[in-house]
């Protein structure tokens, strides 16, 4: 008897490298069907695994901040229908800085990518998720206001806090919606975004992050979690 995964068909953005890409390889490897996209055109660890993949994964091209390839990538998927869209963005500043040094012009980046344009995405694909399926975006344990005793981070904080916001507030707006909605705090790990001093390995984190998200399917409303599915404070 073949076994089914739980979320069987994926739409996961933002997955060319890193956590995204370490996502992407673990539904591959659970014999999901996933959508992953990238940003730009040059070829990444994702177009190697599609390669690789028999089938079960096709690249798709979006800038999440540019609503209108957002509206394309919709297009472009129809009528098809997923039991996961998992939203993965997240870029990062020097973490020294604080609100009173930052630029403006990097304050509002980081704001745009982490909270702003993940949210508009979920907003613009949320209607391919199956009803009974889950909608999860990346956070962070640093979006939480309450465990934050010893700052650092100040604007990555901010943004990852701004997006937990967001998200409550389209769970308020959906609360009769039976889906699952997750904000998934990853842990420190080791990439281009979390340094080279983090404390985890993606292969530390990222399989107990996906076990996370799919035993979480079926139970409605949202919940703030880590990799490993305890509650993170708000």
């Amino acid at each position: 008897m073949i076994s089914v995964p739980t979320n069987a068909t994926v739409l996961l953005i933002g997955a060319s490298r890193g956590l995204g890409l370490a996502i992407a390889k673990e539904y591959v490897a659970k014999g999901a069907q996933v959508v992953a996209t990238v940003r730009g055109p040059g070829r990444t660890g994702l177009h190697d695994l599609e390669a690789t993949s028999g089938g079960l994964l096709a690249v798709e091209q979006v800038d999440i901040n540019l609503p209108e390839q957002v509206e394309s990538l919709r297009h472009r998927l129809g009528s098809r229908r997923f039991d996961l869209l998992f939203v993965n963005a997240g870029v990062a500043n020097r973490p020294e800085e604080t609100v009173a040094d930052v630029a403006t012009e990097e304050f509002t980046r980081l704001m745009v990518t982490n909270a702003l344009s993940p949210m508009r995405v979920i907003e613009t694909l949320g209607d391919l998720v199956v009803p009974d399926g889950t909608v999860a975006v990346m956070s962070s344990g640093q979006g939480s206001v309450a465990n934050n005793r010893n700052g650092g981070f100040e604007i990555y904080r901010a943004s990852k806090s701004a997006l937990n916001q967001l998200m409550r507030s389209y769970a308020a707006r959906h609360r009769d919606d039976a889906r699952t909605l997750l904000l998934m705090a990853p842990g420190w790990v080791r990439t281009d975004l979390g340094g080279p001093d983090a404390r985890l390995t993606v292969d530390e984190s990222i399989p107990l992050l996906v076990r996370t998200v799919d035993a979480q399917r079926g139970r409605a409303g949202l919940h703030y979690l880590d990799y490993r599915g305890a509650v993170v404070a708000w």
